[in-house]
């Protein structure tokens, strides 16, 4: 029986359900190396902004990037880099979206772009099992702006504080709770497993 108090379980992708490989790379890159700092960084970048709202094409988003940050590599060479950070799903992310939407619908809320969208999506199975989709690109606002969560509210129908959101990124979570969602930050299967069975949903 499902929680009185949630309607539907809404999952990040990249740290949540898939492997994203973007912060190591970016921390060498940028010779930062504290992961909120670059997250921080990433998150607040015009380039990255505008690049996930589906505002610019990638090799403006890898040419501004390259210059704002000042990385030692060229634009070509950062977006074949880019490429490749999402990677496939974390082992168990198919099991935990099936058990849940045994009980809930399920869905993902992801900042990601063309890019990345279109090397993932015919490739694995867990992205067709989502009964919603809200991506950043295809949305035209980004997390942790307060529009994305009230744009996915208001799709859903449902009041926000019913909407549960399994983040990896306190800036993200921190944004969804200020939007009066139940967020909650965890990172891989298996933190987003043990939430969901403390909240009773499976």
């Amino acid at each position: 029986m499902p929680p009185p108090d949630v309607d539907i379980v809404l999952f990040d992708l990249g740290g949540v359900l898939f492997d994203f490989g973007g912060v190591p790379a970016m921390k060498k890159l940028a010779a930062i190396d504290d992961d909120e700092e670059i997250w921080s960084r990433w998150l607040s970048c015009r380039w990255v902004r505008a690049f996930e709202r589906g505002d610019c094409a990638p090799e403006a988003f890898a040419e501004g990037v390259v210059e704002d940050w000042d990385l030692p590599i060229d634009a070509d060479e950062f977006l074949a880099s880019f490429r490749s950070w999402l990677g496939g799903p974390l082992t168990g992310a198919e099991e935990l979206v099936a058990d849940t939407k045994d009980v809930l619908p399920v869905g993902c809320l992801s900042n990601t772009n063309p890019v990345h969208w279109a090397d993932t999506e015919g490739r694995w199975s867990v992205l067709r099992e989502f009964d919603v989709r809200f991506l950043s690109f295809e949305m035209g606002c980004v997390k942790p702006d307060r529009e994305i969560f009230e744009q996915v509210a208001q799709t859903l129908g449902s009041k926000p504080h019913r909407i549960l959101f399994l983040d990896d990124n306190r800036i993200n979570t921190d944004a969804a709770q200020a939007a009066d969602f139940q967020a909650v930050r965890v990172k891989g299967v298996a933190e987003a497993r043990q939430v969901l069975i403390d909240l009773r949903v499976i």
